[in-house]
């Protein structure tokens, strides 16, 4: 007999949101269509044969909130990092008039870490959350993923820590959510149990790009995420 299908644990309990979602609460409660934008490298694009997390996102949504029509926008570009998705901002994003933006940063900036300068990362997310935050919209940031490329050798850990570290600092001082993707797969593989090489696509060579299964389980958990905090807002 085959081997049954893995189990995803979101775990929600340990990795919700702490901040409201107001502007999205109340476009779902007030208007028929709304908008969320995803904006960030390939891990929101897609790569290879995976379905990237922006359109399960949207089936999710839609299964939940049957009678309105919620489209996620795809606004990833591989190889990007926040300083040139932050210059993608006016067409990519403000034109959309999303209730929410979901920017994913991070993780070329581990991968390519010769190409890229940590301050700036930290700084061009600082200015991109003041931005949003003039705007009727909400944000939500998404960090690195748990892959063999952005954690071996020891030093990519360190990097990838400190990184998530300086996403996490930027969030909290605009009070915005952050979806810990990072956190999430880590605790897949060192609490549960959950071999490294099963999060990753194995026909991708750079060991960068998220399996089929952690593609799946990562987009349940931000859609659990997204869902829980809207409900307590009162959406129904």
């Amino acid at each position: 007999m085959p081997d049954a299908p893995r189990i995803c644990d979101t775990h929600l309990d340990l990795f919700n949101f702490k901040h409201r979602l107001p502007h999205l609460a109340e476009s779902l409660k007030r208007q028929r269509k709304i908008r969320i934008v995803a904006i960030g490298s390939s891990s929101t694009l897609g790569e290879g044969e995976v379905t990237p997390y922006p359109l399960r996102l949207q089936m999710a949504l839609r299964g939940r909130f049957h009678d309105l029509m919620i489209d996620v926008l795809n606004r990833g570009m591989s190889g990007q990092e926040a300083p040139s998705e932050l210059a993608r901002f006016e067409p990519d994003v403000f034109a959309e008039a999303p209730a929410l933006v979901i920017w994913q940063i991070g993780t070329n900036a581990v991968f390519r870490n010769e190409q890229f300068n940590f301050e700036d990362i930290a700084n061009s997310i600082a200015a991109g959350l003041r931005w949003i935050g003039n705007m009727p919209m909400d944000v939500v940031l998404m960090d690195l993923q748990y892959a063999t490329s952005v954690v071996e050798p020891k030093i990519k850990l360190e990097q990838s820590e400190d990184l998530v570290r300086r996403i996490a600092a930027a969030a909290a001082k605009a009070n915005v959510n952050v979806f810990r993707r990072f956190d999430l797969m880590r605790h897949w593989v060192e609490q549960d149990h959950i071999p490294l090489q099963e999060l990753v696509r194995q026909s991708d060579p750079l060991k960068l790009h998220m399996s089929e299964w952690a593609t799946g389980c990562v987009s349940a958990a931000l859609f659990q995420s997204i869902k829980q905090v809207v409900e307590a807002d009162g959406v129904t």
